[in-house]
């Protein structure tokens, strides 16, 4: 047996399971990944067409070696989806998804590019994002400004859109890095689901959920009067001397 690869890993095909256990009001909230009809072992390779695009990691795009780490880009792209009820790379066609990428994570590694077979679909043969427009300064520099969508939404230069701004906000340093940490350029550079357990945002203490049920009220206390808990006292300072 080997790895597997989910290969279309989306928010749907996670599902929340409450198991019921005795006494009935007992149960228990569980997380499953369903839907493995696009997987395959990670030494093999039977689809060409893999991810739905939001999730759909840049080495899939730019036709470079793909595994299991695709799947932990997929789940970055998930949970924030899951936080803010957005996408958080929302591409009109595969073009701008690789546009929605390099707005937020900069420009990819030249190792990448030279890996894929397809990056000269997003990359210029100058190093540059296509999606911007290049002009040049009478002194030689060039200047890139950023582009729009097919529907006319603007997409920003590279590593211009910060993980706070598209996360809505979110001021979680433990969420942040944990999402960032999914979204490497570089497979290899990714959290492994074995660094993904570990992970603080996992591990950290959090709140304990309200109980199912009002808890049962305390038994009344005897009814004993101020002055005798002021006798006790006075008497147990008295023998401490």
């Amino acid at each position: 047996m080997g790895l597997i690869t989910k290969d279309d890993f989306v928010g749907k095909c996670v599902v929340f399971v409450q198991i019921f256990k005795q006494p009935i009001h007992k149960r228990s909230t569980q997380t499953m990944v369903i839907d493995f009809g696009s997987s395959c072992y990670e030494n093999q390779r039977v689809y060409t067409y893999i991810q739905s695009r939001f999730y759909r990691a840049p080495e899939v795009m730019m036709g470079a070696k793909y595994g299991m780490p695709i799947d932990m880009w997929s789940l970055g792209c998930i949970l924030a989806e899951l936080l803010t009820g957005f996408p958080l790379l929302p591409g009109e066609d595969e073009a701008d998804q690789m546009a929605c990428i390099i707005e937020l994570l900069g420009m990819p590694p030249q190792r990448l590019i030279e890996q894929g077979k397809r990056s000269k679909n997003f990359i210029s043969s100058k190093g540059l994002p296509r999606y911007c427009t290049a002009s040049t300064l009478p002194d030689g520099t060039t200047v890139l400004s950023g582009g729009m969508s097919r529907r006319g939404k603007p997409r920003g230069l590279p590593g211009s859109k910060s993980f706070v701004t598209a996360l809505k906000g979110c001021q979680d340093k433990y969420f942040i890095d944990f999402i960032r940490r999914c979204l490497e350029w570089e497979p290899e550079k990714r959290l492994t689901p074995v660094q993904a357990l570990r992970h603080p945002w996992l591990r950290r203490r959090l709140p304990r959920p309200p109980l199912d049920e009002e808890p049962a009220p305390a038994p009344p206390a005897p009814n004993v009067s101020i002055a005798h808990h002021v006798k006790r006292l006075a008497q147990t300072k008295c023998n401490d001397k």
